[in-house]
């Protein structure tokens, strides 16, 4: 009978291994599954109607955005298990492969609606955009952490220059929601690295003069002018350019108190919010979940935010603490742009609600960035 050996020299690593998964924030991580799962529902309530109308299969959204929530919870539970400190040495490689990957799809890629975005492989598109958010971090936290007595005018600079390169290529396809994503996470991250005050005064200012510059010289696309004058004026602007907007109100209006219910809902069964499955979904939500379920929907998310940010500030590695930083920016400035433009509180700008929106490359960055910070807290923190 043969006897088992068992290697003792494997139990320290067994025992890392365990007191590792111990530590990695669990509840960071069940609260955007639950979150994601809550989505892939409400996606398949606002979709089913519409493309049983038209004769197409209803469960189409469904088992696509499912298939993209498996795949990301694998790539969040990959990463919380992997020691984050190996990213740092793969900052150069993820940012060249991201630059090229944004160059790559303004030649090859395919057009949508006037855009530029997605490389087509078969019968998922990607976008290498929602990625680029992730490869600014990692090179941003890359750089300010090598740099622990804090970063001056110069390293500024520096760091703008790397920015810039995938800012204007992102605004090139045109994906101006990104762009303002990546430029929010920079400024975060600045701030966060200890960049002098007077230093972020100057940005600020900058920032403004470059919006008036860019309105004063026509940069900006006809429909992206149109949709920052209909923010500013709604109540004199053409009613076409408030119709996704005045739609959106009118479902979560529509919900009160306890919400219409799960398939139920004028608004959302008649297809009268355009692009609800992925920049208007939480009207969706407020038709159908109503105030309560909205409300415990926004109570997930800042339980969420909350954790993410605890991570940040217990972290005491500067890698880890940027990282985490950076995650949290993205998730919660995502957040409040959509919400807030489905209420009519912000512009309309083309950014997907995290773990809700229809979409594979958002929901694999989402659940990359949870993930991260995941590890980060078994590792990091503390």
């Amino acid at each position: 009978m043969a006897i088992p050996v068992v290697s003792i020299a494997s139990e320290p690593t067994l025992h890392r291994t365990r007191h590792l998964v111990a530590r990695v924030d669990v509840a960071l991580m069940g609260t955007a599954t639950l979150l994601a799962l809550t989505g892939v529902v409400v996606i398949y309530s606002a979709t089913r109607d519409k493309l049983a109308i038209q004769g197409l299969n209803p469960h189409y959204y469904l088992e696509r955005q499912a298939l993209f929530v498996v795949l990301g919870m694998g790539v969040m539970v990959a990463l919380s298990l992997i020691d984050y400190r190996r990213l740092e040495h793969l900052s150069t490689v993820v940012y060249l492969g991201i630059v090229l990957a944004l160059v790559g799809v303004l030649a090859i890629g395919t057009s949508s609606n006037g855009s530029t975005r997605w490389f087509s492989l078969g019968f998922i598109q990607v976008q290498p955009s929602e990625f680029a958010t992730l490869a600014l971090i990692l090179v941003a936290a890359t750089y300010t952490a090598r740099r622990p007595e804090g970063i001056d005018f110069r390293d500024m600079v520096r760091l703008l220059l790397l920015a810039a390169l995938p800012i204007l290529l992102v605004i090139k396809q045109p994906d101006l929601g990104t762009g303002i994503v990546l430029t929010v996470i920079l400024f975060v991250l600045l701030a966060a690295a200890g960049l002098p005050g007077r230093y972020l005064v100057l940005l600020v200012i900058a920032g403004v003069l470059g919006v008036i510059g860019a309105l004063k010289f026509g940069l900006l696309h006809q429909y992206q002018l149109d949709r920052l004058i209909s923010f500013i004026h709604p109540n004199h602007s053409n009613a076409a350019l408030v119709y996704n907007v005045t739609q959106a109100k009118n479902a979560i209006g529509s919900g009160g108190l306890f919400g219409t219910g799960l398939f139920h809902g004028a608004q959302t069964n008649l297809a009268y919010v355009p692009s609800q499955q992925t920049d208007f979904i939480f009207s969706a939500i407020g038709e159908q979940l109503g105030f309560v379920g909205a409300g415990a929907i926004l109570v997930l998310f800042g339980f969420l935010a909350w954790r993410m940010l605890r991570t940040a500030q217990l972290t005491r590695e500067p890698f880890g603490r940027m990282l985490a930083a950076g995650c949290f920016t993205l998730v919660v400035f995502s957040v409040f742009e959509n919400v807030g433009m489905n209420i009519g509180l912000m512009p309309v700008a083309g950014i997907p609600l995290p773990f809700f929106s229809y979409g594979g490359s958002a929901a694999l960055t989402f659940f990359a960035a949870v993930g991260v910070v995941a590890g980060i807290n078994g590792r990091g923190a503390h």
